[in-house]
Order: structure tokens, then C-alpha cells, then sequence
């Protein structure tokens, strides 16, 4: 199942007309879909049926390589999803559904786990899990006659008071204002359990409804949801700060060196589901997380210390030389020595020539320093590459402000409809998603060990590139009434070769990676 975003790339692959979408159908999802969420459980990520292209869609809509299956869930679904799986294994069990939420908790929702432990021994499970099962002793607020809560003392005759299973009893203020606490606290451990010292029972869900208020049990509420989502390999909140929709992708962790599981969320952030990171096709995750260490390493800085510089031989600080001759004068400590053998200048007389004679150690310092600075020029390059086009997709999208203007500007001398001037934005949409999908072209190709496959892989990055650059070209010319029809037809036919480049380069890295045809300088195993 994928999402409807499917729309917008057959735009920018076929040349559909613009009058079948409007603008926001185009690059956002519409007020009919948002709704359609919130009235559903889930939002599911095929439904295309409004559009016209069924046909096409039908023919071409196949899922590639570098596309994976996943499902948008509202809150209200994760819910009804917690809902199911209580009554399902409790109708297996035989037992109340407050008690078998509570052993799904302790089982991390793991239902296959927590069915067969409770067939071997169900009083031990019963016991860790911290539930007593006896359907005559149900949470209830009562008054009990010459009670005294053993926590305040208060012996008031109309003082409502709680016991749990265990039958330890405590008045209801108290009771409230614990579990206020403990769910204000929120230190991730949702096992409340009884007040009475070394009880181990735990605190259902009903019975924390019937104690505190609203507020507080919504608050609880969410972080049932939150451990619910955390305990589920095959779920994951989105990153995006107060967004409340959970992906689904039955993607496991063993996959993530052959697939990069980009998914995208209701509120059109794409993000990758193995590591939660910003989308980073056609790079793996083990390749993003040693390159993000890579680029935040303070070895990078060492690097670039023992490549330009050498220590001093008599107070061993660095030396960076400046200028042209060998003789060298250490600012620190005065001590004069030859750059070439870092031996005493005074030596240097009449024999300096000893410098070029061969000498084991002096040649294999000379080789390792040539290596790593060979190794520092070669990160260099890629790391500048890639931070030229992360800085590129920043400013591209600077873009969107230019061409709103553009658009407007178009409709003013021409006869084109609003709508019949959104190729633009499309044009805009796709540069975009190129730079992001160049910039971590650069993170592949640093990993990848020299073969025919590396060329190729990098002459489909190149036609990219350039692709990209001509597009860039094509939204910034000025706009001219006479050349109108013209420059639309340019820019469409080029946002297609460009999203199908891109399509292609990502297809291809894809393929490759499930084959284990691409060979990489680290292990991408560990």
C-alpha cells in the first residue's frame, strides 16, 4: 500500500494535464483526504479513485525497488489497534480485558510470547505481571465504616476509599494524588502498582479512570499510545514535532543493508523508517550513520593536522610550513631542523644531500603521510559535493517564493489559468527532491570500492547533475510574453527527464543493493 502521493509523481513522469488537479491536489494533501483520516482508523496509502488516470495507473503503478509498503495511522487507529489485540487475546485467555491489557504491557505487546508463557505456567505470568484475576474483586469507590487510611489518617465517614485485588485499601485522595504524580512524572515505566509496601499488583487502566480527572487520564491515555508504538518493531511516530500520525512498514532491521525504507507521513514529511532520519536515498542507514560520524569526528581535524603539518623534534608541537625552504625554526622552542629528514640543521653543512638518501623509516613516514593526505583530499571532495547540493536544496527552495511570483506574473500576460501555470511549482517540487537525492549520492559513491559498477553509478549521478543544472536554468529565465508556450513545453519536457533520471539512478542503486551486486570500502554488516 502506498500513499496517494503516487499523484504527483505521475505528473512529473507522464505529462498529464494540469486541469485534472488542482493546485492543492497537486502538492499537498487535500482538505477531503485530511478528513478521510480523521474519520478512519487508518490511513491507508492507496487510493487513487478520484483521479482520471485509472488506466495509466493500473499499467504503470507497479512498486519499485526502492519503494516499500507502508500504512499512515491516525491516533484514533492506534487505539482501535490496541482495542483489537486486548479482545482478541482475551477472548483467547478467557480472562477481563483490563487484566489481559495489563499482561500485554508486561509482554511489550508481544502476543504470541505472552499466549505461550500463559498456556506453560499462567500463575507464574500472572504473578511477574503483577495481576491477581478474581472477577468478585472489582475496583470501586466505597465508604467503609470506621476506615482510616493508613497513608493520611483520615477516619472521615464519608471518605471514599479504593482497594485493588490485593485488597489493600486506601482513601480516594490519596489514591488520587499518587497516580497523578506517577503519570506526571513520566520516566517511561507505566507499571503503577498498589500503595501498600512490597505489593507488586499493578494499577489497571479502569481503575485510573475511575480515580483521577480528565486531564490526567488523557495525559496516561497518550502514554499508553507512546509505549504501545515504542514496543512495535513495525511502527514508528513521525519525526515531525506535534504531528500525531504513526507509520506502519513491515520492514525488519536485518533488511536495512539492502532497502532504504522511505516513507512519507500525512503531513507530506518523507523520512526513512529504518533510522527515523530525513529521507537519504539511495544511501543505507549503516552508510548514513558512519558518514554523520565521519563529518561530527574530531579525527576529521586530526587528519588534517598530521597531513599539513609535522611535530617538532625537540618540544614536539606542530609546525605547519609557510614557505619555500627546508630550514626550519621552531617558534616555541628554537630549535632548528631540516623539513625534508626533520634531523638538526646543523648537520645540514656539507652533507644536506644525506636527505635524499633512502632510509627506511624516513620513507615509510613520507609514505603514510602521502596516504593520509590522500585519504583527507579524497572525504574533501565528497563531503564538498554533498554539502554544495544540501546547501543548493536549501536555496532551491527559496525558489518556491520566486516562482509564486513568476506564476502570478504569467497568468498577468498571457492567457494561462492558475491552474495551466502550476507546471512551475511541479518544476520546483522535483529540483528539490534531486538535490536531496544527489546529496546523498555522494555519501554512496564515498563507500563504494573502485569497480565498473562505481562508474556507471556515477555517470547516471553526473547526467543527474546536469539535468538538474539545465532545469535550474530553465525556471530562472525571465519571463516573456512571446515565449511563453515555448519555455512551458521546455521546462515540462525537462521536469520529466529529470524525475525520471532521478527514478532511474534510485531504481537502479535499488536493484543492485537487493542483488549485493555494489561492493563497499566498510562493512556494511555490523
Amino acid at each position: 500500500m502506498r500513499r496517494s502521493f503516487a499523484r504527483r509523481r505521475f505528473q512529473s513522469m507522464y505529462d498529464i494535464s494540469d486541469e485534472d488537479l488542482t493546485f492543492e491536489d497537486s502538492y499537498r494533501d487535500s482538505d477531503e483526504d485530511v478528513e478521510d483520516v480523521e474519520d478512519e482508523d487508518d490511513y491507508v496509502d492507496d487510493d487513487d479513485t478520484d483521479l482520471d488516470f485509472t488506466d495509466v495507473v493500473a499499467g504503470k503503478d507497479h512498486k519499485k525497488n526502492y519503494e516499500v509498503d507502508f500504512v499512515v495511522h491516525s491516533i484514533e487507529g492506534i487505539v482501535k489497534n490496541q482495542d483489537d489485540e486486548v479482545t482478541h487475546v482475551s477472548n483467547i485467555l478467557g480472562i477481563q480485558k483490563q487484566h489481559t491489557a495489563t499482561l500485554l504491557r508486561h509482554f511489550h505487546w508481544n502476543k504470541e510470547r505472552l499466549i505461550d508463557r500463559y498456556v506453560e505456567d499462567s500463575t507464574e505470568v500472572l504473578n511477574k505481571a503483577g495481576v491477581i484475576i478474581d472477577n468478585t474483586k472489582t475496583s470501586k469507590l466505597i465508604k467503609v465504616p470506621g476506615f482510616i487510611c493508613d497513608i493520611c489518617c483520615n477516619n472521615d465517614e464519608d471518605l471514599d476509599t479504593l482497594a485493588l485485588s490485593c485488597e489493600h485499601r486506601f482513601c480516594k485522595n490519596c489514591y488520587e494524588h499518587y497516580l497523578t504524580q506517577k503519570i506526571k512524572d513520566d520516566d517511561g515505566n507505566l507499571r503503577i502498582l498498589c500503595m501498600a509496601n512490597d505489593c507488586n499488583v499493578i494499577v489497571d487502566e479502569e481503575t485510573i479512570e475511575l480515580i483521577v480527572n480528565k486531564d490526567i487520564h488523557d495525559r496516561y491515555r497518550t502514554l499508553l499510545n507512546r509505549t504501545y508504538v515504542n514496543d512495535k518493531e513495525y511502527l514508528r511516530w513521525c519525526p515531525v514535532p506535534n504531528c500525531e500520525y504513526v507509520i506502519e512498514c513491515h520492514i525488519p532491521h536485518i533488511s536495512l543493508t539492502s532497502i532504504v525504507p522511505t516513507v512519507e507521513c500525512v503531513c507530506t514529511h518523507r523520512f526513512c523508517f529504518g533510522c527515523g532520519l530525513p529521507d537519504h536515498q539511495p544511501s543505507i542507514c549503516v552508510l548514513v550513520k558512519k558518514w554523520i560520524k565521519k563529518c561530527d569526528d574530531y579525527s576529521e581535524t586530526e587528519d588534517w593536522i598530521s597531513t599539513h603539518t609535522k611535530e617538532c623534534g625537540k618540544c614536539h608541537s606542530n609546525i605547519e610550513k609557510i614557505g619555500g625552504s627546508n630550514y626550519m625554526t621552531c617558534c616555541k622552542c628554537k630549535y632548528e631542523f631540516c623539513w625534508v629528514c626533520m634531523g638538526p640543521w646543523s648537520k645540514h653543512g656539507t652533507s644536506w644531500y644525506n636527505c635524499d638518501r633512502y632510509d627506511e623509516k624516513t620513507i615509510d613516514a613520507k609514505y603514510k603521510q602521502a596516504e593520509s593526505r590522500a585519504s583527507l583530499e579524497r572525504y574533501l571532495l565528497y563531503y564538498n559535493r554533498f554539502a554544495n547540493h544540501e546547501q543548493s536544496a536549501k536555496l532551491d527552495r527559496e525558489l518556491y517564493n520566486k516562482t509564486e511570483k513568476k506564476m502570478v506574473e504569467m497568468q498577468q500576460i498571457s492567457d494561462l489559468s492558475w491552474i495551466e501555470v502550476q507546471f512551475l511549482k511541479k518544476a520546483v517540487d522535483i529540483l528539490v527532491q534531486c538535490r536531496i537525492t544527489l546529496k546523498w549520492t555522494y555519501v554512496f559513491a564515498f563507500y563504494l570500492a573502485r569497480n565498473d559498477q562505481t562508474n556507471v553509478f556515477e555517470d547516471n549521478q553526473r547526467d543527474l547533475e546536469m539535468a538538474v543544472e539545465q532545469l535550474l536554468e530553465l525556471l530562472e529565465k525571465p519571463i516573456e510574453a512571446e515565449i511563453i508556450a515555448e519555455l512551458k513545453q521546455q521546462i515540462l519536457d525537462k521536469t520529466v527527464y529529470v524525475g525520471s533520471h532521478r527514478e532511474g539512478l534510485l531504481e537502479d542503486t535499488a536493484k543492485g543493493l537487493l542483488e549485493s551486486r555494489w561492493e563497499f570500502q566498510v562493512d556494511i554488516k555490523n
